[in-house]
């Protein structure tokens, strides 16, 4: 039997405006090569073994670039992901699977001790430069897209 849509489902796809976060968020799900950043990640993420089973490391990934984006501490984070339908959907979670302010946390730390995020940023940012974009950090009202001058663009004089 196919998902049934939510009440929220249904109200996110018949709002009337698409907010700047909303638009940001949807340029980056397209822009940038998921498989590629999570490369690093997968050698060393852990495996389900007993217990709890970890949140998929695409869904913390998309978390930990949006607190980076936003500038959102892990609890920050997490209250954004209730409150912030567009948010929940860039990530790939729903109300009742949205990872606690710890498990981002943890999250955030396994990237450092592994030595990921340079990675992570550097691929990131290739492929934003290649779409002629870079990311300037926001707060979580809205971190802006940009288009960069091209260099061949640069040499040229702007007198009339």
């Amino acid at each position: 039997m196919p998902n049934k849509p939510s009440f929220s489902d249904l109200a996110y796809k018949n709002k009337k405006k698409i907010t700047r976060r909303q638009r940001f968020l949807e340029k980056m799900d397209e822009i940038l090569p998921w498989e590629p950043l999570l490369e690093p990640i997968l050698s060393k993420y852990p495996k389900s073994r007993r217990g709890r089973r970890p949140v998929p490391p695409k869904v913390m990934l998309r978390i930990y670039l949006m607190q980076q984006w936003y500038g959102l501490s892990d609890p920050a984070m997490e209250e954004s992901l209730y409150d912030i339908e567009s948010m929940r959907r860039f990530a790939g979670v729903s109300m009742q699977r949205i990872p606690d302010e710890s498990t981002i946390c943890k999250f955030r730390h396994f990237l450092l001790r592994h030595q990921i995020t340079e990675e992570v940023f550097r691929l990131a940012k290739k492929c934003l430069s290649e779409h002629g974009l870079t990311v300037s950090r926001g707060k979580i009202i809205e971190p802006r897209l940009r288009r960069v001058r091209q260099k061949a663009d640069m040499g040229k004089s702007t007198e009339r």
